[in-house]
């Protein structure tokens, strides 16, 4: 029998203060030079996620970017980003969204090419292993999840060192935006089936694509979702066609595991509103009489 300080030590050491940390940017849509999307120049956003991020945050041990690397599939904007995150000081990780072009990214990234064609790949981390999958679909913004992406998945998933952290760009689950889910995974049962045979060994499954802060699971396993790093989205449940965007401030995602938890918060890096003081979490320093709430 197992006793209750075996137990407790167990989780003591799964609980170890050594964490493994990951950024996650999302929806980075380079473009042209000079061009904006929502009044807002997404490569200079796409520099301003990578400073905060690195300087906030130098002991990440990789950065993951899920998807709608360039906004229109263009090859300048692959080019401009393979010279680009080869300059940083950890690896970086791409997976391709709607706004992509697979055959012309490969032409920049052939190494990311998987046997089958698509970009799909497989990266060790201090805690488990990282996967990165491609829903990439021709002329269509939903995502898709075909046979052989499947089986991929399937074999990498049997052989990752657990816990496995997933990436991708559209999302697995439904936001209940009718326009959102209308180009939402379309092959949503087939990965579902695969997510909930491995269920045990997947930590969390990390997306893009809807420009909102997403949070669920999806047969037990938890799944979240960033605002990208330049144009934001907007939720509104009565909207019954139209994509709605917002100009919240530009973000991305910190992971933090340590072995018994994973956290996920987003930062918004484009915020340039008040910042202040709010107290001390120091109890005993809290006085109504002298604060000023």
């Amino acid at each position: 029998m197992v006793t209750l300080t075996v137990l407790v030590t167990a989780l003591r050491h799964l609980r170890s203060p050594r964490l493994m940390k990951l950024i996650q940017l999302t929806d980075i849509h380079l473009t042209t030079p000079g061009q904006t999307i929502g009044g807002r120049d997404p490569n200079a956003n796409f520099e301003a996620a990578l400073t905060h991020a690195l300087s906030q945050h130098p002991d990440t041990e990789a950065i993951v970017i899920t998807g709608d690397l360039s906004d229109w599939g263009d090859r300048a904007d692959y080019e401009r980003l393979r010279a680009r995150i080869a300059t940083l000081p950890v690896p970086v990780h791409l997976a391709i969204g709607n706004h992509d072009d697979r055959a012309i990214f490969l032409q920049v990234f052939p190494e990311l090419a998987d046997a089958d064609g698509h970009v799909q790949s497989r990266f060790p981390l201090s805690r488990g292993t990282g996967l990165v999958i491609d829903t990439w679909g021709p002329r269509s913004h939903a995502g898709f999840f075909c046979a052989k992406r499947c089986a991929w998945l399937e074999q990498a998933l049997t052989v990752a060192d657990a816990p496995v952290f997933l990436f991708m760009h559209h999302n697995p689950v439904p936001t209940y935006i009718a326009p959102l889910d209308h180009i939402m995974l379309r092959d949503s049962d087939t990965f579902g089936a695969v997510i909930a045979t491995h269920r045990q060994h997947i930590a969390h499954i990390f997306f893009g694509h809807c420009h909102l802060p997403l949070s669920g699971s999806l047969y037990g396993v938890p799944v979240s979702g960033s605002r990208g790093t330049n144009h934001a989205g907007w939720a509104d449940f009565t909207e019954r066609h139209m994509l709605l965007g917002s100009d919240l401030p530009q973000a991305y995602a910190v992971i933090v595991a340590n072995g018994a938890t994973v956290t996920v918060q987003m930062v918004e890096f484009g915020y340039r509103g008040e910042r202040r003081i709010e107290g001390s979490p120091d109890y005993d320093a809290w006085n109504r009489t002298t604060m000023v709430r």
